[in-house]
This record gives structure tokens, sequence and C-alpha cells, in this order.
């Protein structure tokens, strides 16, 4: 499987645009980007993440509504929602049926409306992406989740409150070169590590924005490949997991098991292992969340995650550039959007076409996106080829 052409909005604060301005935006990007053209009559299918499109906006038939407002009123569209990790679900959906042959153009993405909805009504949509009765009506909000993760991890392995901060300070720094981003400003890490408390020991800079957005990635066979451009970029590998949604059902929170049954079905499709990984997009709903993926992914072993970030191997310029797009601290996280969002980071990356010169990595063939729903009740995880 390939991927030929990819689109995106910008992530952040858009009271103008409703879900269908936000897709189209993102559709019409995508097309401008297959090189050789595309007749959008090719496309066979489409797979569309969306978690409430704005506190329960069209969420009877929404794909068919979106693709209809675009021109494609014919193609069959189904929405897939796995809370944030709903677009990376899309994905893989998309990826599944081209990789079985029923398909060989299928469109998969992600759009969400998060920014018109109140804060009560934002904390009630991301909450249910628990365990409703025994986490969200038990008074836990979605970063009192992560908190409790984070605190034990600190517990065990010595985590420090600078090393978190340290996360906050690479992303922002990285967003400020992206275009699309919606927090395109540094941080220092005395500003990083003063903010408010939200959830001890997260604060605001530990947490990931509510965002507007949408993102678009076309897919066929990599036999059609060169027909749509001369630079694909293949699907090598891919998996997605499960586990228990509620925390108090797993044996261990400090680990993401989805997540590392997700990476360890996606390196074996691939021929590959965490050591020939170029770069990564990796999701960081929370500090602690980005920390927690070197370690499920296999970029380092248990408990010296924060020894990668300290020392610049996850920075730009480092031997294993993460999050580069500023991840879905900085760039921003409309939930159903974010997992499409990452491969349209990873597309640009290995065709040499981040906007931004300061941004690209250099050299970068091989890339791995991870996409998490909820605090790990499912992910994906995808690893790419450049093809030139």
């Amino acid at each position: 499987m390939a991927i030929v052409g990819a689109g995106q909005t910008a992530f952040g604060d858009f009271p103008e645009k409703g879900v269908k301005e936000l897709f189209a935006e993102a559709y019409f990007e995508m097309l401008k980007s297959v090189d050789k053209g595309l007749d959008p009559a090719m496309i066979e299918a489409a797979y569309l993440g969306c978690l409430s499109a704005g506190g329960g906006f069209q969420l009877g038939q929404l794909a068919p509504l979106l693709l209809g407002y675009v021109g494609l009123p014919h193609v069959p569209a189904v929405r897939l929602e796995n809370a944030c990790a709903s677009g990376g679900f899309a994905l893989y959906a998309a990826v599944c049926a081209v990789a079985s042959g029923h398909f060989k153009v299928v469109l998969a993405g992600g759009v969400e409306k998060m920014r018109d909805l109140s804060g009560q009504k934002g904390r009630y949509w991301l909450g249910v992406s628990g365990d409703t009765e025994y986490e969200r009506l038990a008074g836990c909000t979605f970063a009192g989740i992560y908190a409790l993760m984070a605190n034990r991890y600190m517990f065990e392995y010595g985590l420090t409150r600078r090393q978190l901060s340290l996360v906050a300070v690479k992303n922002h720094r990285h967003a400020v070169a992206n275009p699309k981003a919606q927090f395109r400003r540094a941080v220092t890490l005395e500003e990083a590590m003063e903010g408010p408390m939200v959830a001890h020991p997260l604060n605001i800079w530990d947490c990931s924005p509510t965002s507007d957005g949408a993102a678009l990635v076309l897919i066929c066979s990599a036999e059609l490949a060169r027909e749509f451009t001369d630079r694909p970029v293949y699907v090598a590998g891919f998996g997605a997991a499960g586990d228990y949604l509620a925390l108090h059902d797993r044996a261990d929170i400090t680990k993401l098991r989805a997540a590392r049954k997700a990476a360890r079905a996606a390196y074996e499709r691939a021929g590959l292992g965490p050591g020939d990984i170029d770069l990564a997009e990796v999701h960081d709903c929370f500090t602690i969340a980005e920390l927690l993926a070197y370690e499920d992914l296999g970029f380092c072993e248990e408990g010296k995650a924060a020894r990668l970030l300290e020392e610049g191997h996850t920075s730009f310029g480092g031997r294993l550039p993460v999050n580069v797009s500023g991840g879905l601290k900085a760039k921003g996280h409309p939930l159903g959007a974010t997992g499409c969002g990452q491969a349209c980071e990873i597309f640009a990356q290995l065709r040499g076409q981040a906007v931004e010169p300061s941004r690209q990595v250099p050299g970068a063939e091989i890339a791995l996106s991870h996409n998490v729903g909820g605090s790990g009740g499912t992910a994906t995880v995808f690893i790419y080829r450049g093809g030139s």
C-alpha cells in the first residue's frame, strides 16, 4: 500500500468554520498534492475518524454528509470512532481495505470541531473516552487519568517534574516552524514547570489543547502508486490492538499494552525494528504519554525514557526526532483528525517537502506514527518507507 496524497487544515480555533468547511479544506489540499493528478471518480471508499463533531453534531451519517459536500456523494463512506485514535483506526481500515484487494484507491481521514464547546461539555466528551461508569462518573477527568499514570511512573522510575516539562519545551520548540500548528511559540523550561496545576503532577503545559481541524490521506495499492506520483510513501507495516479501558483493570499502568502489541505487529509486517526508525510522530496528549511511547515503541529500555529525551536524541537534529510537527501538545489535537494528521506530516517529511526547510529531517527514509485512544484502550502504529 502507498500514500500518494495528503492534506490537512491548520489545527486551532476556527469559529468561522464548521466540520464541512474543515473537511473540504483538507480534501482539496489533498487533491493538489497528488503530483500527476487524481480523478475523484477513482476513489472507491472513504473511512473518516470523528469522536463528536462538535458535541454530537450530525453523528448519524457524518461521513456521507462530508463526502457529498466535496462532490463525492456516491462513494461508500463510514465514520469510525475510537476516541483519540479515531483517525488512526480510519487509516487502519483504509490500509486493510486496500491490502485485502477489495479496493484499490481509498480515502482515510478525520475531522473534529472542538473549540465551539463549553469547557464543561468538552470535558464530558473527553471523559467518555475512558470507563464512563467507574472513571468519569466517579469524578476523574482525562487529565486525572494520565496524572495517575504519571505519578506511578515517577514512583517506579524516579521521573522528575523537570523531565516532564522537557517534553513540552521540545515540542513547542518544534512547532514554531510548523505553519499548521496551533501553538507556534517556544516555551522556556521555567514557564513549563510553573504553569497552573491541572491534575498533579500535570500542569497546563503538560496537556494538549482542544482543537478544530481535519486531515486526509489517499491510499492506493503499491502497483498503482506511480500512476499518481513519482514519490509515493509506502505503508511498510501496520498494527492495531486494544486493552482494558479502565486503569483499575490493568496489571501495570506505566505501560500501554495496546501500543506495544500494535508496534510489534507493525515492526513484524515491515521486517524492521525500533533501531531502523528515522523519525516518529507519537501520541503526546500529555507529556507523560510521550515518555511512555518511547518505551512502548522500543526506542529505549523501561525507565530510560527521560534519559533519551534529556540527551537530545528525540529533538530535531537528534538520532530519532520525535514530534517535529509539535505533536499533539503544540501542533494540536482535533481528536478524530490526529492519527491522519500524523500521516500527513510523515508524507511531507519522507518526500522532503516539509513546508519550512528549518524543520525538514535530513535523510529520513523510514518513519513511524503512533495514535492512542483514550488512556490506551486502543492504539494503532504505522511504519512508512519513502519511495523516491
